[in-house]
């Protein structure tokens, strides 16, 4: 079995993650903080308005409202820029699952499997140019290259049974139609997992602009593929606001001059808190979310605020 071994620093990551078993991380937190702060849960309808409180977790809500105000800053809305992976749907567990075993099947890192960490620290949100370097330094670029689409050929062939929308989706779409608000699905994945990704959720009708990062000049986390967005969609950015769920796209969302809703997925709060987002939800539920919607009266049908 062809045996590659990850860079020095990936090699020491993964031999202390030895030791640690594979699976599924805990459902993000609301906020930013350490495990013991306070969170809330609660279901919102976009219908009714109707705000049900749920389980108590730990989190404290003023760090969000202190770094919201770009966000409401927004109004009157114009437009929502989403990214897919993560965003529009909980794919990670699948493109780690595919990750994890077409590596152990070359033999990356003596054939130790890869964690979730590893995962999400070297691989979540990257395009897979990049990828094919850092995971694969001394081989050919090109035999790299090819890794990365049998990868992804896995991960279609994965996805039909396991793709879900994240909570809350279909009802913000709904919402978003309601006020004639424009948006655009801006991605680093490969068109087709896109165009896969967007049918299985029942929303290939819903965005009339689709931007893939590697049909740009360069991909996020530059700001290239967003600007493109607003391009197409005739909107500015002084009105527009992104959902990502990695670091890497909140990079490129604020490059762009948005402010950027990070969703905690999978990704480590901090981590997108860091990279700059203006909030953090844990889905499309997330009352904070609808606080700040309900302050940036979109421009409705009839062109009323």
């Amino acid at each position: 079995m062809l045996s590659l071994r990850a860079p020095a620093p990936i090699l020491f990551l993964l031999r202390r993650r030895r030791l640690l078993s594979i699976s599924a991380p805990s459902p993000g937190r609301i906020g930013i903080g350490s495990s013991n702060s306070i969170s809330i849960r609660f279901s919102f309808s976009f219908s009714t308005g109707e705000v049900k409180r749920g389980r108590i977790s730990s989190a404290a809500a003023p760090a969000d409202m202190a770094t919201d105000s770009a966000l409401r800053k927004l109004a009157p809305l114009e437009a929502i820029l989403f990214d897919i992976d993560g965003t529009l749907c909980d794919s990670d567990p699948i493109h780690f699952s595919a990750f994890r075993e077409l590596l152990q099947q070359i033999g990356f890192n003596d054939g130790v499997p890869i964690t979730e960490e590893f995962y999400s620290a070297n691989i979540s949100g990257g395009h897979n140019d990049d990828l094919a370097r850092s995971l694969f330094p001394d081989m050919d670029h090109q035999k790299a290259i090819q890794f990365m689409d049998d990868k992804e050929a896995f991960f279609r062939k994965l996805a039909p049974g396991q793709l879900k929308a994240v909570d809350g989706l279909h009802d913000l779409c709904r919402w978003i139609e309601g006020r004639n608000l424009k948006r655009a699905a801006v991605t680093n994945a490969p068109r087709a997992n896109a165009e896969l990704m967007l049918s299985l959720l029942g929303l290939t009708d819903f965005f009339p602009v689709l931007v893939i990062g590697s049909e740009c000049d360069r991909a996020k986390p530059f700001p290239d593929p967003y600007l493109k967005a607003l391009e197409l969609i005739g909107a500015s950015p002084d009105h527009t606001f992104v959902f990502e769920d990695s670091a890497s796209g909140i990079r490129a969302g604020v490059a762009a001059g948005m402010p950027v809703v990070g969703l905690t997925t999978r990704n480590p709060g901090k981590a997108l808190s860091d990279a700059g987002a203006s909030l953090l939800i844990n889905d499309f539920q997330d009352p904070k979310l609808l606080s700040v919607l309900e302050e940036l009266k979109p421009v409705t049908e009839n062109g009323q605020v």
